[in-house]
């Protein structure tokens, strides 16, 4: 049997990579420290829900703990490393930008260390489109300069990459970072958009809507995110520079997204539609370190995979909609 480590699968897409390993005959062990950030009773029962699977084997430690984090990965064993634990969220590295530094950083290092002599085969670690800072050079590219974050939050990620970039040359450890864009789906985080406008608009409260709608974002459905994380896991950079690989180190960024930039105003309009009620709707100015548009180029991802994600926003929200009722019952979040 396969052996998995996944750091953050009380998290949102942590817990959906987990779930699919371990449905494919991976054993999965699984880190996270119930940080305070997020909802409880969502990581509560997410890891619940992991726990009652006989491969999988959950810790529950920071990041920052590292005596913790060497045992564990003792432990484990693994083939496999997928590093997803971290504070997330721009505005929140604005209001606790100490959090985002122990927890993304030093939890990044210290992960870095502790597997050291355990013969992991692939690395793959979360990295964030937040890298791509204001560029209004699109779509983003994996070799597009970002060197300007304009949140505190993107400054980690691309520390994180810059960290496991060095890492993968000193030590030769094959490294696969990959760039989210906004994630959503079932069991999703209620930070983010598409949950907090449907829980919103479930309970006929107004929904806050920044730079009067005028922007765009390139929405990856969970499954899609999932399905190329698990693709990427057999594709390792290593020996020869391949493509995309650095041409110093085993190590590679790779963006994952849907590659097709979705209005604000078609996001709404679309939980309109799946909760069957009208938004009412907060105009606001632009928020301290966001950008009008997000569009990921996916081309890497398809040529080293042959996988293109593909889930509609329309039929996406729709699900995540289905969910949100069944989960909380009619009532709201």
């Amino acid at each position: 049997m396969k052996r998995a480590f996944v750091t953050g699968t009380a998290g949102f897409i942590g817990f959906h990579v987990a779930q699919r390993l371990l449905a494919e005959g991976w054993a999965v062990t699984g880190f996270d420290g119930m940080a305070d950030q997020g909802d409880q009773r969502l990581k509560q029962d997410r890891h619940a829900g992991l726990r009652r699977h006989p491969a999988f084997h959950g810790v529950e430690a920071m990041l920052e703990d590292a005596a913790m984090l060497q045992e564990a990965l003792r432990r484990c064993r693994p083939e496999v490393v997928i590093h997803l634990a971290a504070q997330t969220g721009v505005r929140h590295s604005i209001e606790h930008p100490r959090a985002h530094l122990q927890s993304n950083i030093t939890g990044t290092f210290n992960l870095l260390e502790a597997m050291q002599g355990q013969g992991v085969a692939h690395l793959l670690i979360a990295s964030s489109s937040s890298v791509y800072g204001a560029s209004t050079d699109l779509p983003f590219r994996e070799d597009h300069n970002t060197d300007r974050p304009i949140s505190f939050y993107a400054a980690t990620k691309k520390s994180i990459e810059a960290m496991a970039h060095a890492w993968a040359h000193s030590h030769g450890q094959p490294t696969t970072a990959f760039r989210f864009f906004t994630v959503y789906g079932p069991w999703g985080r209620p930070d983010m958009a598409v949950f907090k406008f449907t829980r919103a608009i479930l309970a006929g409260q107004p929904i806050d809507v920044y730079n009067n709608g005028e922007m765009a974002r390139d929405f990856t459905y969970i499954d899609d995110l999932v399905t190329a994380i698990g693709k990427l896991i057999d594709v390792a950079p290593g020996g020869p520079a391949s493509d995309g690989q650095s041409s110093v180190a085993p190590f590679r960024v790779v963006n994952v997204g849907h590659a097709q930039p979705v209005k604000l105003d078609a996001m709404i309009a679309a939980i309109e539609r799946a909760t069957g009620r009208t938004a009412i709707r907060n105009a606001l100015p632009m928020q301290a370190g966001d950008v009008p548009m997000t569009w990921s180029d996916t081309s890497l991802l398809s040529r080293l995979t042959g996988y293109a994600p593909g889930t509609p926003i329309e039929e996406g929200v729709r699900r995540f909609v289905d969910w949100y009722r069944d989960y909380y019952g009619g009532q709201t979040a």
